[in-house]
């Protein structure tokens, strides 16, 4: 299969591109500088470039690209970037694809994230839910909604709302994670609020098996969902370390303001679609999770 992929330096695309082509698919990277490999195409979202010629002979686009969002605090000019980062490049790839050979069968993975549901404490939280009513859930709905010339044109859209990714460095537990090891962890707020999360390599299979997969539409990228403070002690329990050290949500708000949202708020998202596709994780649950985060962060 010829496949596209933007955002490929992030954390995901990092660990998907060489999967990929151990996978014998043949993969380029849009890249936003002249190029300099055969495996590179150029392109600029901000100016609303990308050579027509590039998509025509690609089975797949998988479009991993935008801001990271709980790099910097948010304050007006960060918001604003974070979601044009996401709609430029979106709409940038749709209108590519729809414009591309329509003999062609096409799809068009797209990032997205379960912060499409808001804060909805214990519900579960299927694909079929409604999007919440929070600033993040609001930037998801319009980033979805990027993908709809691809959509109109035939194209099989599939949106990867991924959830808190486990890896032993980078990600969300970029910031937490040394603090498990130096015994310093412990529940954020309450500890109550459900994560929904995924390991590395179980976000990079299910991309893989969504390539083959006649889905379409949200598809939560999420195992099994745990408390927070499960999530932690889970962790820490891998490390052998305690895990009583907990950070107030006052604490969080001030340090890390609107983003704080996302931490402390809940998301119960299940992988229905998954499930009923016949995938399976690797770390199911969030003991063989942080059993796999040690084993690999002492490679």
């Amino acid at each position: 299969m010829r496949i596209v992929v933007a955002g490929s330096h992030g954390l995901i695309g990092s660990a998907l591109l060489p999967a990929l082509r151990d996978g014998g698919h043949d993969v380029a990277r849009l890249v936003r500088r002249p190029p300099t490999r055969p495996d590179e195409i150029g392109w600029d979202p901000d100016l609303g470039q990308l050579d027509p010629a590039a998509l025509d002979d690609v089975d797949a686009v998988i479009n991993l690209a935008g801001a990271n969002v709980g790099e910097r605090p948010l304050t007006p000019e960060r918001k604003r970037l974070v979601l044009t980062s996401r709609l430029r490049t979106t709409s940038l790839l749709s209108r590519g694809l729809a414009a591309a050979d329509p003999a062609r069968p096409r799809m068009l993975l797209q990032g997205s994230a379960i912060g499409a549901y808001g804060d909805r404490d214990d519900d579960l939280l299927p694909e079929t839910e409604p999007y919440g009513s929070t600033y993040f859930a609001d930037v998801v709905r319009q980033w979805e909604a990027a993908t709809a010339p691809a959509e109109q044109a035939g194209v099989r859209v599939v949106h990867l709302r991924t959830g808190v990714v486990l890896a032993p460095s980078g990600g969300a537990l970029g910031r937490l994670l040394p603090l498990i090891r130096a015994g310093l962890g412990g529940r954020l707020g309450s500890g109550r609020q459900f994560w929904s999360w995924i390991t590395l390599p179980d976000e990079v299979r299910a991309i893989e098996h969504l390539l083959g997969s006649s889905v379409h539409g949200p598809v939560n990228l999420v195992a099994e969902p745990a408390r927070n403070a499960e999530v932690v002690h889970a962790l820490a329990e891998a490390f052998g370390r305690p895990a009583r050290v907990a950070v107030p949500s006052f604490a969080l708000r001030l340090v890390l303001g609107d983003f704080s949202s996302e931490i402390l708020g809940s998301v119960r998202a299940v992988p229905t679609v998954l499930t009923a596709d016949a995938f399976r994780f690797a770390h199911p649950d969030i003991s063989t999770a942080a059993a796999w985060v040690k084993a690999s962060s002492t490679r």
